[in-house]
């Protein structure tokens, strides 16, 4: 690289400056809609796999779904760890001094991260068959799900790759990029399932290992495409990412590990309240446990658009963080407040108001067999419509605090809140009065409710805690 100047002329575009409100509202649907529609799509590319699999039998359903389960949480949780680069990435940006070489090094410490991280989810993956057993699983099926994981297990690294990679893209104003690979990545997906699992275009018909080897392929492609992607890319292409990888940055490294540890202590903290949730619905039911299980994924659905929005958040404040601009930091923030609220509440009306439409997307309301499981799930989401408005709330205001840098103290706020009130709760209502299921849910809401409320406090009040910088001071 020439001289400091090119270097800020560079990384100025990245992310567009700071303005008045309406600027960062303009600016935060740029960056947060495509994120959302990667995240939804996301989605859909696990739908993929279920498709498939459910036509290889109940069994081999239950192993997947029980290896996706252990696999699933290790990836948010990885990706969570290696996707703290994002506030580091916005803020170097934001600072613009020698950004092309602070960048390039944080994303090189968080792909170190990644082979990390994978070498150690491919260890637990190893021994998953184990794992299964001694959680009391059925032993075929446990057998089948162990097989099934050691060959997903080789996917792991590549995918923590393509999400440290599909953060640089966003954060340097591409987030594009991620909605295009993911949509690639749908297709796929689908054509390595059809090929693997029942033997298509001559090869053999792998059965429920063929979708884990589908998993691997459309892992590396998906790289693969954000590799090329980068290096199509003028603005991309000029950070190198790629050179000298082989150099060590052990403060980056460090700063990344004191960011992410805390957001992927936090994941586990909000997924033992959903995983919890279900294992206390299957005591209370079948009926409601199957309920329960539709529901969720309307809930999980509604939900990707407030995170693609935290995810913008993060990396709008972040951006204001390194620039030390104390009053575009709060525009930002409540920018994506804003605009979660007012989306969570088209939502909420949707699922108060039309439920078994939406229902109807996932299973057929009118079949008799379906009857009691359609009215658990329609009870269960006047109580997901209420709790929308929380659980967007929550995403946006971590995803800002995690643009300011404070992951410590959420992390703390997640793990009181989701575990004292969110399942006390539950366990409360859903076994000690006649609630029920509806107790369980309403347990879910109090845990939204408490965190929700203690971060968007914090956030409220990040001047008098010192969450800002001084100007410039990044």
């Amino acid at each position: 690289m020439s001289s400091a100047p090119a270097l800020h002329a560079v990384a100025a575009p990245a992310i567009p400056p700071g303005g008045s409100f309406a600027r960062e509202m303009r600016a935060m649907l740029q960056l947060g809609a495509p994120l959302a529609l990667a995240n939804l799509l996301q989605m859909l590319v696990y739908a993929v796999d279920v498709i498939f699999v459910a036509r290889l039998g109940e069994k081999p359903l239950a192993a997947s779904s029980l290896s996706i389960s252990l696999f699933g949480l290790m990836m948010w949780c990885f990706s969570g760890l290696t996707g703290a680069v994002a506030p580091l990435i916005a803020a170097e940006l934001g600072s613009r001094a020698h950004a092309v070489r602070q960048v390039r090094r944080s994303v090189r410490m968080a792909l170190w991260l990644a082979v990390g991280c994978g070498l150690l989810g491919m260890i637990v993956a190893w021994q998953g068959q184990a794992i299964l057993l001694a959680a009391g699983q059925d032993a075929e099926v446990a057998e089948l799900a162990g097989g099934f994981l050691r060959v997903l297990m080789w996917a792991m690294i590549p995918m923590i790759f393509a999400n440290v990679l599909r953060t640089f893209v966003s954060a340097l104003g591409r987030p594009v990029f991620a909605t295009a690979i993911t949509a690639l990545a749908i297709g796929v997906n689908a054509l390595g399932n059809y090929t693997f699992v029942f033997g298509h275009f001559g090869a053999p018909a792998m059965g429920l290992r063929g979708s884990a080897m589908s998993s691997i392929i459309t892992a590396l492609i998906t790289l693969a495409a954000y590799a090329i992607a980068i290096r199509s890319d003028r603005r991309l292409r000029r950070y190198r990412l790629f050179g000298r990888w082989w150099r060590p940055e052990w403060t980056r490294l460090r700063e990344i590990l004191r960011i992410g540890l805390p957001i992927a202590a936090t994941i586990l903290a909000e997924a033992g309240l959903f995983s919890g949730a279900a294992f206390l619905m299957g005591l209370i039911g079948p009926a409601e446990l199957a309920g329960h299980t539709v529901a969720l994924q309307v809930a999980a659905l509604a939900f990707q658009v407030p995170f693609g929005l935290g995810q913008a958040a993060t990396i709008r404040v972040g951006y204001h963080f390194g620039a030390g601009d104390r009053i575009v930091i709060g525009r930002a923030g409540s920018a994506a407040l804003v605009l979660a609220f007012g989306f969570t509440v088209l939502t909420a009306s949707a699922m108060l108001f039309m439920p078994r439409t939406i229902l109807s997307l996932y299973v057929d309301p009118a079949a008799p067999a379906n009857a009691a499981m359609v009215g658990f799930a329609v009870q269960y989401m006047v109580v997901a419509a209420a709790f929308q408005l929380f659980d967007g709330t929550q995403a946006v205001a971590a995803g800002a605090l995690r643009g300011l840098q404070d992951t410590r103290v959420p992390m703390a706020i997640a793990l009181f809140g989701y575990w004292i009130p969110g399942i006390g709760t539950s366990v409360m209502l859903g076994f000690f009065t006649p609630l029920r299921g509806i107790g369980v849910w309403i347990g879910l809401m109090a845990g939204l409710v408490v965190v929700a409320s203690l971060l968007l406090y914090r956030w409220r009040a990040r001047v008098r805690l010192g969450l800002l910088p001084d100007a410039g001071s990044y």
